[in-house]
């Protein structure tokens, strides 16, 4: 067993799936003490080129950002298409959806999670780089998301 297979155990973000990324960003920045980050959407699927387990799709995500020293807080409000975070809030409700990971070699690093019994679930791409959702839920019971940033 690799004793690092992701090559990092910085855990560099953690996503949480809202419903209202208005109310619920503002509710962190009081809770913060800072101000309350702007969202946008994620690009959409021309540019971001998502797929959702295996097939294309058009799903989209308002996000927003904290920056909290090494880690970030990701709000996540999904659209009404297939994804994980769609998925997730019709099953579970709002909460804690993934940790993230920075890493070198996407392709050999979901081969590696894969072969884990962490199957890939979504992956797209964003300006500067690309990202995998891989299911972790069975074993670390949350999902975890490669990032991996063009040099």
């Amino acid at each position: 067993m690799d004793k690092q297979p992701l090559g990092t155990k910085v855990i560099t973000q953690i996503g949480i799936v809202v419903r209202d990324i208005e109310a619920v960003s503002q509710a962190y920045a009081d809770f913060l003490g800072v101000e309350k980050p702007a969202w946008f959407w994620t690009d959409a699927v021309e540019v971001a080129k998502t797929e959702y387990r295996g097939a294309p799709s058009p799903a989209r995500a308002k996000l927003a950002f904290f920056d909290c020293g090494q880690l970030q807080l990701e709000l996540i409000e999904p659209d009404e298409h297939p994804s994980t975070w769609r998925d997730f809030l019709e099953e579970k409700g709002e909460g804690m959806h993934h940790i993230a990971f920075v890493i070198d070699g996407m392709k050999e690093k979901i081969q590696l999670l894969e072969g884990r019994g962490m199957p890939l679930a979504q992956k797209g791409e964003y300006t500067g780089g690309r990202y995998a959702y891989m299911d972790a839920t069975r074993d670390l019971k949350l999902w975890i998301e490669l990032l991996e940033n063009d040099k």
